[in-house]
């Protein structure tokens, strides 16, 4: 789980879990996700032919997925679901739930059409809101999750999944002060034993601060979060960034290391891959990137899947644009966000059609998105087809964000005998 799904369980802990019976002194040690699971684990013992303990088990064990990042907890939800669907077939918060799970399985186009229907079944529903938010943003129809994230906010000001989103849309749409903003808004309104929550949003303002090079900042925040919450798969994730921008490669591998055995998912795989390669390690790097590539080649025929790190993969690292672009194709027939463009007009670039990819990357940079790497990769097409002016004009907005991504850039100025705006 990686992104905008994660804002997701937000919505459920703020809005579903709101009728779980606290947790108890008894289970202090535990994390939130493990409490809701006892709580919900006595409710069912207390009232066994009840639906509502079986909706309460599948949401706390999804939030146990992302606690863990551990998907395993998926079916164990779908199971609990499925029994409570046997209890009540027609309970609105198990259709909720349905959604809920397709999303976090990825199923982002199933989970806008269930979402559209239950919208127009409870039109005032924020929850629903959040997951026509959620699809659409994946989806990349960026102004339908505008509309919706935007009717969060109508029906209840300020409430947290709604917050959350906003702070999303606003980084996709280049205004990374105004998602921090509302990023800190939704950590204030979060409430102080909900840890994994608020080191998830620290998370995210790490991410927020880093991206436009504030990396002391980003920093602090990261390791913050690591107190709230310690060992947690995203705090881990974006810190390793900031030592890759601080140049402490050695650090970043130790964190992706600390990751990967917590989450070991391909693209955490693939993450690590890159670090090793910055420490010099290329033997390592090497067997990291064969191990990624069987993964994520078997996981490819999914929904969630690590597609767009194996276009990358395959143009940057293992020099076979091809299949970048074979791996790009299939990605883009079922959606086409910012970042499934962007893989897709690099490695268009990379097999030589660049007109093609210069459609494409420009439709990705109008989206407004504040990405070193996309900077970067906008300026060596443009350069590509003659467009000196505005090839030196991205790359400049690339290094002049200090962010992970912005290397290339300064390679490829230097080629034009340009300096960094910096130098």
């Amino acid at each position: 789980m990686k992104g905008f799904i994660a804002l997701l369980f937000l919505s459920l802990t703020t809005l579903l879990l709101a009728q779980a019976p606290a947790g108890s002194a008894d289970n202090a040690t535990l994390t939130p996700a493990e409490q809701s699971i006892a709580s919900a684990q006595k409710e069912i013992a207390k009232k066994p032919t009840s639906y509502f303990g079986y909706n309460q088990l599948a949401i706390a064990l999804s939030r146990r997925a992302r606690e863990t990042s551990d998907v395993t907890f998926y079916a164990q939800a779908e199971d609990a679901l499925k029994k409570s669907r046997e209890l009540s077939p027609n309970n609105l918060e198990a259709e909720k739930i349905h959604v809920w799970l397709l999303l976090g399985r990825h199923e982002f186009p199933a989970a806008l059409e269930a979402s559209t229907v239950l919208n127009k079944k409870v039109p005032d529903d924020i929850l629903v809101y959040g997951f026509l938010v959620d699809a659409n943003a994946e989806l990349g129809n960026y102004g339908a999750a505008e509309e919706a994230a935007q009717w969060m906010l109508n029906l209840r000001p300020g409430n947290l999944p709604g917050l959350a989103r906003a702070a999303y849309l606003r980084e996709l749409f280049g205004d990374v002060d105004g998602a921090y903003e509302l990023m800190d808004m939704a950590y204030q309104t979060t409430v102080p034993t909900e840890t994994e929550d608020r080191a998830w949003i620290l998370s995210q303002m790490g991410h927020l601060r880093l991206i436009v090079g504030k990396t002391d900042e980003a920093d602090i925040i990261l390791r913050q979060a690591l107190t709230l919450f310690p060992g947690y798969h995203y705090a881990l994730g974006n810190l390793a960034k900031v030592r890759i921008a601080q140049r402490k490669y050695d650090d970043a591998v130790t964190l992706l290391e600390q990751r990967f055995q917590a989450a070991p998912h391909a693209e955490n795989l693939y993450d690590l891959g890159e670090a090793l390669e910055l420490a010099g390690r290329m033997d390592d790097a090497k067997k990291a990137f064969t191990e990624f590539e069987t993964k994520s080649l078997a996981e490819s025929s999914r929904r969630d899947n690590s597609s767009r790190e194996l276009v990358f993969y395959y143009a940057d690292h293992a020099h076979q644009p091809a299949k970048a672009l074979e791996i790009a194709r299939q990605e883009l027939a079922w959606r086409h966000d910012v970042y499934t463009l962007d893989a897709y007009a690099w490695a268009l670039h990379l097999c030589g059609q660049d007109a093609e990819a210069r459609k494409q990357i420009e439709q990705a940079l109008a989206v407004g998105v504040q990405d070193a790497k996309l900077f970067t990769h906008a300026g060596a097409i443009a350069l590509k087809v003659g467009d000196r002016d505005k090839a030196e004009h991205l790359l400049r907005e690339s290094v002049s964000l200090h962010s992970n991504g912005s290397d290339q850039a300064r390679v490829l100025l230097a080629g034009l005998g340009t300096a960094s705006p910096e130098e």
